[in-house]
């Protein structure tokens, strides 16, 4: 296992960071612990949860994860062997302090609910789940009806204050040891940290986006500001929640695979991924692999390793066989050829959904 700095803070993390936000919901706290522990024993020691998982997101499974998580440490005792990190939640989920704006208070109390359910006294690597303002994430700019306006600033600033002292007060009293940003863009990073710099607040340690072969628009403009200011990247869904694999699409939705379960619950999950582009690319992806005698899904988490503004990439599986094998991409090499030939696909589609 090879391992990376995250950002500034003097940590060395995995390049393969463990997603879990499964557990609770696709998989059994057992199949967590087997996860952990296979993890673990392959040098993995950075592992990334939220307050929200598990997913597909449910008021009965909410915070399931942390809990899993959280039995796991009180049954090994390897928590000083993990850095942990976990999210909180913005606004829009009702059963999530009543779908309220994200504040300094919604910090605060987050903050206690995880370190519970975690059952550890502090937490490494504490994000901001999306940002408290109007920003595409999660397929919401598809059409692109996102409406910036500049009256709306002073706001946007004045929240942004609000949350980097409440940050500043856990990570003083030692809760919360690095603050970190998730589903945010270059101009959030830098004005958290411009403001962190002004007022001696903790700064943006690091930053996990969705980045995938499918979907690449944090390169180079996030990408370029994460590597001159130092903020580490990892990125999310580097499978595009299984869609690269190929088992999704032209009406295909195998039974006890995500968007099979998502869907029970909310009919429009993932339908910005379920487009005649996407399965396309996804087609053309398998076919680069299968020329170069390589698994498709290996050859994408391997793609997203590569990068050279990556530091650790989020992996997830409901298998010990997906496991294993995502952990084992890390290990293989994309020779020139096989990179020119994903070239050319992208080329073809840049933006496929």
């Amino acid at each position: 296992m090879k391992y990376s700095k995250l950002g500034r803070t003097g940590l060395e993390v995995s390049r393969v960071c463990l997603g879990t936000m499964t557990w609770g919901e696709q998989n059994t706290e057992a199949d967590g612990h087997e996860q952990m522990d296979y993890a673990v024993e392959q040098g993995i020691n950075f592992f990334d949860t939220a307050e929200l998982y598990a997913v597909p997101t449910s008021q009965p499974t909410q915070g399931r994860t942390e809990e899993i998580i959280g039995t796991w440490f009180q049954k090994t005792g390897k928590r000083k062997d993990v850095i942990l990190a976990t999210k909180v939640a913005g606004a829009g989920i009702p059963w999530i302090r009543g779908g309220e704006t994200l504040t300094g208070d919604s910090i605060r109390v987050a903050v206690e609910g995880s370190l519970k359910r975690l059952q550890t006294d502090y937490i490494d690597l504490y994000q901001l789940h999306w940002p408290n303002r109007p920003f595409p994430h999660f397929g919401s700019n598809h059409a692109g009806l996102i409406d910036f306006t500049s009256n709306d600033t002073a706001r946007v600033e004045d929240n942004l204050m609000d949350i980097q002292r409440a940050i500043d007060e856990v990570v003083k009293a030692g809760k919360v040891c690095h603050f970190g940003l998730s589903d945010d863009s270059a101009w959030g990073i830098m004005k958290y940290n411009e403001q962190a710099k002004e007022f001696n607040f903790p700064r943006v340690e690091s930053i996990q986006n969705e980045f995938s072969l499918l979907c690449r628009s944090d390169d180079p403009y996030v990408a370029e500001v994460c590597v001159r200011e130092e903020v580490a990247y990892l990125p999310w869904s580097p499978l595009v929640a299984g869609q690269i694999s190929g088992k999704y699409g032209h009406g295909k939705t195998p039974e006890g695979t995500r968007w099979a379960s998502a869907k029970k619950i909310d009919d429009d999950f993932d339908t910005f991924r379920d487009c005649e582009d996407a399965h396309a690319a996804v087609e053309q992806y398998i076919a680069v692999a299968k020329k170069h005698g390589l698994d498709v899904c290996q050859m994408a988490l391997k793609f997203v390793d590569k990068q050279n503004f990556v530091t650790s990439t989020i992996i997830g599986a409901t298998t010990m066989e997906q496991l294993k094998s995502n952990i084992d991409a890390f290990d293989i090499e994309l020779s020139d050829d096989v990179m020119a030939d994903i070239d050319k696909v992208y080329r073809q589609f840049p933006i496929p959904y």
